[in-house]
């Protein structure tokens, strides 16, 4: 098959860094797709700012791929479609990423589906593969490499991951057409693993470094690599985020971005590390982190069904729901950061979005 690689516009923008939310599935009452209100949430991204969308990956909920359930490829078409009638209207760049999970058939059928429906890469889960060794992993990059672009994928284990050493990192950064890493890991340690072995590929100019850390995101966003290799320094920086926080309040993300690259935190450390510690304690609300991490999706959903963009935090497991005492703990986000939501962007906008 032939390889498709990524825009030259496209990959200027990945490597710029921007805001790419990971997408929640808007479902009604009966736990179908609810499409009026999944193309809002899109709508809302994109005049929002974002400068990508990841569509398939876990806020969106695995269960998407059940047969029985077979909303996978609907909702790439819907986002993708979404997204070009946005490039087509605004002349904006913007990046389409789909996820695909699973062992190497599943991988393979979901990153051609992709293709077709005319993304740019493939944000590539690696959780299937839990005691295979390196050499194996590898080979299933490479081989989902030749179809499409890859984004690699750090998820913690507390959501499914698994842990990837330095030696993975360092080769699977030297894979041609690997152009991005989403880390993931909520781990500082193995945050630095990821950001070595990319040093240490030969290849750290071509890959893009994404946070997807919700509980360090600006620390994340500010932070500047030196890493020695054979003797040369190599700098690297985490450009943008990939992020389940950034489902929600998506206009404050994009805002946050343009601080950091306008150096606004550059002289004020203490400011920086004030608001840093704000959006964890945010991220924690919604992300559940007190059950660890049981009501996530729940939670995002719960933030987008009180802006009006949901009509309900339905998921497609009956059992997946807020946690006791999260609700009162979103209350409390929102009373105490009143500066970090986007209700006031969305209220003036919401009726466009869901005509």
């Amino acid at each position: 098959m032939e390889k498709h690689f990524m825009p030259s516009e496209t990959e200027d923008l990945l490597k710029k860094g921007t805001v790419i939310p990971a997408l929640p599935l808007a479902l009604n009452s009966k736990r179908r797709l609810d499409e009026r209100s999944q193309r809002a949430l899109i709508r809302y991204y994109l005049d929002a700012g974002a400068g990508g969308i990841a569509v398939g990956v876990h806020t969106t909920q695995f269960a998407i791929r059940k047969p029985e359930i077979g909303i996978y490829n609907p909702l790439l078409k819907i986002a993708s479609d979404e997204m070009d009638n946005y490039t087509g209207r605004t002349g904006r760049t913007v990046i389409k990423i789909a996820g695909v999970i699973g062992k190497t058939g599943q991988a393979v059928k979901e990153v051609e589906q992709a293709q077709k429906n005319g993304y740019n890469a493939a944000l590539l889960s690696l959780a299937a593969f839990k005691d295979d060794p390196n050499s194996a992993i590898l080979e299933h990059c490479r081989r989902i490499a030749k179809i499409l672009p890859v984004f690699g994928f750090y998820l913690q284990p507390a959501v499914g991951g698994r842990k990837l050493d330095l030696d993975f990192w360092r080769g699977f950064a030297g894979i041609e057409n690997v152009i991005a890493i989403k880390i993931a890991p909520f781990n500082r340690y193995q945050t630095l693993d990821v950001v070595r072995g990319v040093a240490e590929s030969g290849r750290a100019d071509d890959i893009a470094l994404y946070t997807g850390n919700d509980d360090s995101i600006l620390v994340d966003l500010l932070t500047e690599y030196r890493i020695k290799v054979n003797g040369t320094e190599i700098s690297k920086r985490i450009a943008g985020g990939l992020l389940g926080h950034w489902a929600v309040w998506t206009r404050s993300a994009v805002t946050l971005l343009e601080d950091v690259k306008k150096g606004v935190f550059d002289k004020d450390v203490k400011k920086a590390l004030i608001l840093a510690n704000q959006i964890t304690d945010c991220n924690a609300a919604f992300f559940d982190t007190a059950n660890n991490f049981r009501g996530c999706i729940a939670g995002l959903h719960e933030v987008l069904r009180r802006q009006g963009l949901f009509k309900g935090i339905w998921t497609l497991d009956p059992e997946e729901k807020l946690s006791p005492g999260q609700k009162k703990e979103i209350d409390r986000v929102y009373a105490a950061y009143p500066h970090l939501n986007d209700d006031k962007f969305i209220s003036e906008n919401l009726d466009k979005w869901l005509g």
